[in-house]
């Protein structure tokens, strides 16, 4: 009986990342310095898994912006106090409505 030694098949060269081309995750994981280096020179990078987008790694300044919250009031008189309307002078004088005449 002969075993016969079969040599593995070699796996197609992967393409370097572009600016416009995704990571593979293995990919990713395998070259994270250059993934880091071009997410903080080129901009967002997007790493796929199975096919699928999964995460975006970008710079720290661009996630900073992009998460930034409007300093909310924490009450509703502060609300009130800092809207844009706040100084504008409104005239809350109603007639009188004593409803409508019905005849039964």
């Amino acid at each position: 009986m002969t075993i016969s030694k079969r040599k593995p098949k070699k796996q197609p060269p992967q393409a370097k990342p572009g600016r416009n081309q995704a990571w593979q995750l293995q990919t990713a994981k395998a070259r994270f310095s250059e993934l880091f280096r071009r997410a903080r020179s080129e901009g967002p990078q997007w790493v796929t898994r199975q096919d699928r987008e999964a995460v975006v790694i970008l710079p720290a300044e661009e996630f900073e912006r992009l998460s930034r919250r409007v300093q909310r009031p924490h009450n509703l008189v502060d609300f009130f106090a800092q809207s844009p309307l706040a100084k504008v002078e409104l005239s809350l004088d109603r007639r009188p409505d004593y409803g409508r005449k019905v005849d039964l």
